[in-house]
């Protein structure tokens, strides 16, 4: 609470002047001018009173000089001009990207439509495994040659395979060995037979993972997953696309861990990211 203080007016604290009669200021009979009465005394006047209001702190007003008033508009002014260009920028990006989906939407609709484009499709036709000691207790580097089979069955699509692709063999979620594939055109109706050496290095197998190998090569069904990311280019004519992103993962049963292990069933699915 804020307090003010009011003090009264000091000229209210004075009594008025005594008045004296006509009669008091006349002659007597025997010519006598009569003393005035005494006049009567003066009371000691009191010392002025202090009065205290107090009033809520928030009915104070308080009124900024003129130059913070403006330099309090313009800040005000100046965020709300950043507020609007924020909300500009966002609504700008948000169209971008639906422009951009539509787009690539309508580009996936006439290759299905206009050239009839049809999936490539991937196999797994041979693996070699090398180097994948179970009895010893030092780390391992087991190496794996892996070919691929893919066929591109479109009439009138190439496809281009570029830079950045990654491979890599894992039993169990355990990755074993990693690689590349070959950049590479492939035309129109074309299969394309492509290999590529897998190597792990200083893996160091726990207990569980061989007892597992070990298990799994004494039934003759040893389970590998073969995934690949590849980055390639759909050509159209004499148009190509931007990178679209393949990847391809494939289950492979092996019936030993050497060089002349054979295949014993194997599965392939794929997805695409257009971005």
């Amino acid at each position: 609470m804020a307090e003010a203080r009011v003090y009264p007016a000091a000229g209210d604290t004075h009594p008025p002047p005594p008045s004296y009669s006509s009669a008091a200021t006349s002659p007597n009979q025997s010519g006598e001018h009569p003393k005035p009465p005494n006049p009567p005394p003066s009371k000691p006047v009191p010392p002025p009173a202090t009065y205290v209001v107090q009033l809520p702190r928030e009915q104070i007003l308080r009124y900024p000089p003129p130059g913070n008033a403006r330099k309090f508009e313009a800040l005000t002014r100046r965020s709300k001009n950043r507020r609007s260009c924020c909300r500009r920028c966002c609504c700008f990006t948000l169209c971008f990207l639906v422009l951009l989906v539509v787009a690539a939407a309508v580009s996936a609709g006439v290759l299905y439509l206009v050239f009839r484009f049809k999936s490539p499709k991937y196999t797994v036709t041979d693996l070699a495994i090398k180097d994948m000691n179970l009895t010893s207790a030092a780390p391992i580097s087991p190496g794996f040659d892996v070919t691929i089979r893919a066929e591109n069955p479109n009439g009138k699509v190439g496809i281009y395979y570029v830079k950045g692709s990654a491979v890599s063999i894992f039993y169990n979620d355990v990755n074993l060995g990693n690689g590349v594939l070959p950049v590479f055109y492939q035309p129109r109706k074309n299969v394309t037979v492509m290999q590529t050496a897998l190597t792990g290095s200083g893996l160091l197998l726990g207990g569980t993972v061989k007892t597992a190998l070990r298990n799994s090569q004494e039934q003759g069904m040893i389970p590998f997953v073969v995934r690949t990311k590849v980055p390639v280019k759909i050509e159209v004519g004499s148009v190509k696309t931007w990178e679209i992103t393949v990847k391809v993962k494939c289950d492979v049963v092996m019936n030993e861990l050497n060089e002349r292990a054979k295949i014993v069933s194997n599965g392939c699915d794929y997805s695409v990211r257009l971005w």
